[in-house]
């Protein structure tokens, strides 16, 4: 069976709901096999439906228990949920680490709800390179809702605001989070802010304090909420889910939300355009013996990596393109 062939009967099975042909499917595109590229073409050319929520914050805060308990108000409402939980990733394997092992508790056998662990392997910005082709797949399926949570590196998780439609920046009394907070820029991503662990000593004080750097933001447009939770025992995540509606509401009345969505395709052209010229340029460059050479050169004090790049691009991409046109 060609590729072509295997791709188109692996996306009838995810369109009639075989939750086996969605995890196969996740898999070809994360692993890059022959079919990947046949079934991305069916899965973007199907019309994006699902809301997307992202969940960001430091390690600790209790994001994993957050998107249990969201899953259990979205399935109540009798939404079907897809979940993304990005994983740092073995060094060793390049498979995440953690997996949803941890993550299956309260909605282990209920079939509208489907978890996927990916693996991070090494991308910046709390994602994974493949993250926007997940979401294809999982409106392919057809999925209410999907949810990504991210890898919980706390610094540099702002990639997530080019997938989500609301990101929501969970934060915990006694971790430091509001320095985290204007390091990473996150006062810039997030739509909603979630104190979670509201019941610790510090609480208050930690919402104080993202209220009055959100008094710092540009006036205008969307002030985003503080919403305190206990994730743990369920307080507070009606009101979570409320203000996550909220924003939705908002971004349709001033017409962002396609906008938002035009956003989620740009993030994953960026990642598609890196791989193909990295991966063309290391590819030709191994090939003639070039690669090896500027290592030497690198090694030796000859000359340093930007321009050692520069050439990479002028000699294998802009000189390819010529040839070819």
């Amino acid at each position: 069976m060609t590729p072509e062939a295997r791709a188109d009967r692996l996306c009838e099975g995810i369109v009639r709901g075989n939750r086996s042909d969605l995890a196969r499917g996740i898999s070809v595109v994360e692993n890059g096999e022959d079919e990947a590229g046949y079934l991305l073409q069916h899965a973007y050319r199907s019309r994006l439906t699902a809301s997307v929520t992202g969940l960001t914050g430091a390690p600790g805060v209790g994001k994993s228990t957050m998107v249990d308990g969201l899953v259990s108000l979205f399935r109540q409402a009798g939404l079907t949920v897809g979940v993304i939980a990005v994983d740092p990733s073995s060094p060793f394997t390049g498979g995440a680490i953690l997996g949803d092992r941890v993550r299956m508790r309260s909605h282990t056998v209920d079939t509208g709800v489907f978890y996927r662990s990916l693996a991070s392997r090494g991308h910046l910005g709390g994602v994974s390179r493949h993250t926007g082709d997940v979401i294809a797949l999982m409106n392919l399926y057809g999925f209410s809702e999907i949810i990504v949570e991210t890898v919980g590196t706390g610094q540099s998780e702002v990639d997530i605001m080019r997938y989500a439609d609301t990101v929501v920046v969970t934060l915990a009394p006694g971790l430091g989070d509001d320095v985290q907070a204007i390091k990473a820029g996150i006062l810039e991503i997030g739509d909603v802010f979630c104190i979670n662990k509201a019941d610790l000593p510090g609480a208050d004080k930690a919402r104080r304090e993202i209220e009055m750097m959100l008094h710092l933001r540009e006036p205008g447009g969307w002030s985003p909420p503080v919403v305190e939770t206990v994730a743990a025992g369920g307080q507070g995540l009606k009101d979570l889910l409320l203000a996550i509606e909220s924003h939705r509401q908002y971004l349709s009345s001033v017409n962002l939300r396609d906008e938002r969505r035009k956003g989620a395709y740009m993030a994953v052209l960026e990642e598609y355009l890196r791989g193909e010229t990295v991966e063309t340029v290391l590819r030709d460059s191994r090939l003639d013996g070039t690669l090896e050479k500027i290592l030497h050169d690198l090694a030796s004090g000859i000359t340093d990596p930007r321009t050692a790049a520069r050439f990479l691009v002028d000699k294998y991409v802009k000189e390819s393109q010529m040839s070819s046109s």
